[in-house]
C-alpha cells in the first residue's frame, strides 16, 4: 500500500468519524443534562445521514439541558485527549484533532447558529440565555480548536511528510468508522422496528 493510499485512508475515515463522534458526545451531554435535571429522554437520534437530536419531555430545566450538549461535547473530548497525552500514547494526535474538531464545530454551531436561531442556539435564546453568551462560547471554543489543530498536519501526511502516515492510525480510524456506522444503522433499524 502506497503512502498516498494510507493517507487517503486515514483522512477519508477520520474526518467522518470525527463528525459522527462529535454528534455522539454532544448528544451525550444533552442526555446527561436531562438526567441530572430530572428530565426524561424520549429519544436520541444518531444516524450517519441525519443531524443528531435529543428529545426531552418533560424538561424541567431546558436551559441546562441545551447548554449541556455543547459544553459536555467539548469537555469530554478534551478529557479523552488529556488522558491519552498523559499516558503518552503514540497516536494521541488523533484524540487531539478530535478535541479540536469538537471545539470548532460546537463553537461555530452555537455562535453562528445564534444569528438564525438554529437548533440548540435557538433553544438557548428561547430559554433565556443572552446572545452574548452564545457569541462568547463560540469566540472561545473556535480559536481554541484551531490551536489544538496547529502542528498536526505532518501526522496526516501533509507538507514535508509527503503522504507518509502511521499505517496503524489509518487502520484504527477505518475500523472505528465502520463500527460506528454499523452501530448507528443497527440501532436505527431496531428503533424503527419498535415504532411499528
Amino acid at each position: 500500500m502506497t503512502n498516498r493510499v494510507r493517507q487517503a485512508m486515514l483522512i477519508g475515515s477520520f474526518l467522518p468519524l470525527c463528525w459522527l463522534g462529535m454528534m455522539i458526545v454532544h448528544e451525550a451531554g444533552h442526555v446527561a443534562g436531562a438526567m441530572l435535571s430530572g428530565g426524561t429522554v424520549n429519544r436520541v437520534i444518531l444516524h450517519p445521514v441525519a443531524i443528531s437530536r435529543t428529545d426531552v419531555d418533560p424538561n424541567p430545566v431546558p436551559w441546562f439541558v441545551v447548554w449541556a450538549g455543547p459544553v459536555v461535547g467539548c469537555l469530554l473530548p478534551l478529557g479523552g485527549w488529556q488522558l491519552c497525552a498523559v499516558r503518552r500514547w503514540r497516536l494521541a494526535y488523533l484524540p487531539r484533532f478530535f478535541a479540536g474538531f469538537c471545539l470548532v464545530s460546537n463553537g461555530a454551531y452555537i455562535g453562528i447558529g445564534s444569528l438564525e436561531l438554529i437548533g440548540d442556539a435557538g433553544d438557548m435564546l428561547r430559554s433565556g440565555s443572552s446572545i452574548w453568551c452564545l457569541w462568547l462560547f463560540g469566540a472561545i471554543t473556535v480559536p481554541a480548536g484551531f490551536v489544538f489543530w496547529h502542528g498536526l498536519g505532518h501526522h496526516f501526511g501533509l507538507g514535508a511528510a509527503r503522504g507518509n502516515v502511521d499505517s496503524r492510525a489509518a487502520w484504527i480510524t477505518t475500523i472505528m468508522l465502520i463500527v460506528v456506522l454499523a452501530a448507528e444503522l443497527l440501532v436505527d433499524c431496531c428503533l424503527r422496528a419498535v415504532d411499528r
